[in-house]
């Protein structure tokens, strides 16, 4: 195959399909970036005022500043997801995933386009909360650039997931249903409120093949320096799941599957 007219990377076509994803969120910043914010600090509240002033110190810090780093983390997963997940199927059920089908986007530059708007908007959902974090907990940032980094590679491994689960879904029931009883479980059982070191040996062994676990716990390593496990072993975890999971979706698009049926 020869080299396309344009190069072999369609610089306009790939920004443009990035810009448009980060449009799409942006223009309803109240329900995709307000909303997030709200609902982490209601959890904070809540856990705040039902067991707070009764739960002792976790791994050496205050329980709610414990949490905070894990919530600012599971915002990030969930909406990172959402962004390319509802993207892709709303695409397909409104039946105008042609207009980024038919322009000469290769699977790579697709892949890449969508990828951007999740991480995009993971990273700002967790600048909003960290900054709240901060100027309310005074948390502060014990690893500035660690945090920089699982960050953008827990919004990276979402929003390949989110791709997958838009190209594999036909409807949006089966897309609730992806979210509900896989995302939602997992995003829970990650370690977001309690210390893995509570658990039973079973469940401690299971919590280390969960990548959303160490993405949570690399946050608050980050943020805190405490850790449950080694954040470069959790980082390279999540980067080789990520790689995976996009190449997948690379291959997905490649093939057309579930997209030009």
């Amino acid at each position: 195959m020869g080299v396309r007219r344009f190069g072999r990377w369609n610089w306009t076509g790939l920004v443009t399909l990035a810009e448009r994803e980060c449009r799409r969120f942006m223009a309803i910043w109240a329900q995709t970036v307000m909303g997030p914010l709200i609902n982490a600090g209601l959890f904070l509240a809540v856990f705040a005022i039902a067991i707070g002033p009764t739960r002792g110190d976790v791994m050496g810090v205050a329980y709610v500043q414990f949490m905070a780093p894990g919530l600012m983390m599971m915002t990030v997963i969930q909406n990172s997801f959402a962004n390319t997940s509802s993207s892709l199927l709303a695409a397909k059920v409104q039946g105008n995933i042609v207009d980024t089908l038919m322009p000469p986007l290769s699977p790579s530059e697709m892949l890449m386009g969508y990828l951007a708007g999740g991480i995009a908007r993971g990273a700002i959902v967790a600048a909003v909360i960290g900054a709240v974090m901060v100027l309310v907990l005074g948390t502060g940032l014990a690893h500035p650039l660690v945090f920089v980094a699982f960050v953008v590679l827990g919004a990276a491994l979402m929003g390949a997931l989110g791709i997958l689960a838009g190209i594999y879904a036909s409807k949006f029931d089966q897309m609730s249903a992806i979210t509900n009883f896989i995302i939602t479980p997992l995003s829970f059982l990650s370690g977001t409120f309690y210390s893995i070191e509570a658990l039973p040996a079973p469940l401690t062994a299971a919590s280390h093949l969960n990548p959303f676990f160490y993405l949570i716990d690399g946050a608050r390593y980050a943020t805190l320096g405490v850790s449950d496990a080694s954040p470069l072993l959790g980082f390279v975890f999540c980067l080789a799941f990520t790689i995976a999971l996009c190449v997948l979706a690379w291959w997905w698009f490649h093939r057309g599957y579930r997209l030009k049926s």
